[in-house]
């Protein structure tokens, strides 16, 4: 299940509470993010397990930490893999499916 995060103090403490965290960047006005939504929320669902998503139009200021943060430009739609706190992946566009979440997690 995804669950949506509204804040970086929550953001942090989900890296805090979780080892292994994707987390995706999501825009609520672009189709190529529409699926991506659908693909990440698929993923989760078949492994039955837990991850988060923030609308960027509602949280730029969480989008733009998280770009500092990973060092990465900021996309739209983009997902990070984050192990022990550390960016460890990342895809943005139509690289994000459910088969390139399953290689990341591997």
């Amino acid at each position: 299940m995804a669950t949506k995060l509204s804040s970086i103090d929550q953001f942090e403490q989900v890296l805090e509470d979780n080892k292994y965290v994707f987390v995706l960047k999501h825009s609520e006005t672009c189709p190529i993010s529409a699926n991506a939504f659908d693909q990440f929320n698929k993923f989760l669902y078949e492994r039955d397990m837990d991850g988060y998503y923030l609308v960027v139009q509602e949280e730029r200021k969480l989008s733009d930490y998280i770009a500092e943060k990973t060092n990465v430009k900021h996309e739209s739609p983009q997902v990070f893999y984050f192990v022990d706190k550390e960016a460890v992946w990342n895809a943005d566009h139509e690289d994000i499916n459910v088969s390139s979440l399953a290689k990341a997690e591997e």
